[in-house]
């Protein structure tokens, strides 16, 4: 790296809150992860692509940006005199907005129903604090059509998520699952008309509690007898489909909770048969968003509730549109930074090592580096990652290198009477080999990301 110009006199680098980076043993957990979404989205053909960074901030504002949100607009710090700023750009602060304008732009190029997976940096200028970033990676699937979408695609995302969270080395989750047509039919079932503002405050139930919930309900209009009763709805949580009796309980009818009852009814029974106990039927989910229309999907860590939301999503059915043909469509996400971040910070998971090579290839002396690098190129040409010693030091040196990083074998060239000999620094156990035979055991070939404790 050059230290010519501005950075060679510089004497302190000041960190950026909101901005993470990983050290490499955290970042082996960090690809893990992203693998195994990855695997498990196109498993179930889910195809990936990459959406632009930016997108005009008219239309963030436009599709659910808010000022919580703090959109980062985009600028250059110079141009020519009366060039178009770019300042109505802005970074996306989240996959699903940008995903609906890919959708309008490409449709005569796509084949419905589209699906696909992403897997991206997002940002947020919201205040930092533990497992909130202002730059984050967000893995998203999101399913869409023309004109219409069948529900049973609401049923089918959160299984994808279910799997997913089965096959980390994580704690259990549990998918929470609502129906936005339930508590707007029960609103306006009650004589509610703010629906969205009714449904701003309950999605701070979380965060404020019920007393505080309930007070700010009345002071935007409602009775106390609407507010009790929107609460009493939010409290309701089920592993089964009796959330619909107790909500005809509660003596409200309209045709909008109707069909919200049976559209949810039909995902959590498609999870109760497909994954046991992934997902609950949560009427106090809500999501803030305002191009949620469906089901909505927030997902917690059991025993770690108040860590709150690592993944959530819905049904979006007017987001992506070009003002003939309207593309609804239904999405759930995981805020990977957000989860690792307190997994980690809580020693929940690790990798067993940071360098991706299961062997440290010794270097006896500067001049037989050759035959070192020469082994080494023997067992990576059979998928055995390795590394050449950086310096002919002492061989407990050596060792202590491998060590220090993890690397479980040390291979040395020309060690005994019948060749080279490698060395399992764990046990000590040392035996002859040959680059073109020796086998890696296979839990050693790759770092493991491993449940700790």
């Amino acid at each position: 790296m050059s230290t010519s110009g501005p950075t060679a006199r510089a004497t302190k680098i000041t960190p950026l809150s909101g901005f993470p980076e990983h050290l490499p043993q955290d970042r082996v957990v960090e690809q893990h992860f992203i693998d195994v979404i990855r695997s498990t989205f196109e498993l179930h053909g889910f195809p990936g692509i990459e959406t632009r960074a930016v997108e005009p901030v008219e239309r963030l504002l436009g599709k659910g940006g808010d000022a919580d949100k703090e959109i980062y607009a985009v600028s250059r710090l110079a141009g020519e005199p009366g060039e178009r700023g770019d300042a109505e750009l802005g970074l996306h602060f989240d996959l699903t907005v940008p995903f609906a304008r890919y959708v309008v732009e490409h449709a005569g190029r796509l084949s419905f129903p589209f699906r696909r997976h992403q897997i991206q940096k997002v940002w947020r200028g919201e205040r930092p604090q533990e497992g909130r970033f202002r730059e984050f990676t967000q893995c998203d699937i999101d399913v869409v059509d023309v004109g219409e979408l069948a529900p049973h695609f609401e049923a089918e995302v959160p299984l994808v998520m279910a799997e997913i969270f089965a096959a980390l080395p994580v704690p259990p989750m549990v998918i929470q699952v609502n129906n936005r047509m339930i508590p707007e039919g029960f609103y306006r079932g009650l004589g509610i008309e703010d629906v969205a503002g009714t449904l701003r405050v309950v999605d701070k139930l979380d965060k404020i509690g019920p007393a505080k919930v309930a007070a700010l309900l009345v002071d935007a209009g409602l009775t106390q007898e609407q507010a009790d009763a929107v609460l009493r709805l939010a409290q309701i949580r089920t592993e089964d489909a009796s959330f619909v009796e107790q909500v005809r309980a509660l003596g409200v009818e309209h045709p909008v909770l109707d069909e919200g009852l049976a559209a949810l009814r039909a995902v959590i029974e498609t999870g109760m048969a497909n994954a046991p106990g992934a997902m609950v039927a949560d009427l106090r989910i809500a999501r803030g968003l305002d191009y949620y229309t469906g089901t909505v999907y927030e997902t917690q860590v059991v025993g770690h509730e108040d860590w709150g939301s690592f993944c959530s999503g819905g049904r979006y059915d007017t987001l992506a549109t070009d003002g003939r043909t309207t593309y609804p469509g239904v999405g759930i996400s995981i805020g990977l930074s957000r989860l690792l971040a307190l997994l980690l910070r809580e020693g929940l998971v690790t990798a067993t090592r940071m360098s991706p090579a299961a062997v440290l290839v010794a270097v006896l002396d500067e001049e037989s580096r050759p035959a070192s690098v020469a082994v080494a190129t023997a067992l990576r040409s059979r998928g055995i990652a390795c590394e050449v010693a950086p310096s002919a030091a002492k061989l407990g040196k050596q060792i202590r290198h491998a060590e220090r990083r993890g690397i479980p074998f040390v291979w040395f060239v020309r060690a005994g009477e019948g060749g080279d000999q490698v060395k399992d620094i764990r046990s000590g156990e040392q035996v002859d080999a040959d680059p073109l035979t020796w086998q890696c055991p296979p839990e050693d070939l790759r770092p493991r990301v491993v449940a700790a404790g």
